[in-house]
């Protein structure tokens, strides 16, 4: 899967415009990044990379990339 596919991904997980994320974004600046988000980060990654990521994985995340890693 390429970059841009993943930032899709991530962009339909968060309800955000296609091409409001970039690799540098930073999560804290996005409205949606919370508790949910991150629920659905964890069933994201599971079911397109069959991956388990945890809670305090999740939470050294600060940006895009940092997701877009884990997802490597």
């Amino acid at each position: 899967m390429d970059l841009q596919t993943k930032i899709n991904l991530l962009e339909d997980m968060l309800d955000l415009d296609q091409g409001s994320l970039e690799v540098t974004t930073l999560l804290d600046s996005l409205p949606d990044w919370d508790s949910v988000a991150a629920i659905s980060l964890i069933a994201l990654v599971d079911e397109h990379f069959d991956k388990t990521i945890s809670g305090a994985i999740i939470k050294e995340l600060k940006t895009v990339q940092d997701i877009i890693n884990i997802m490597e």
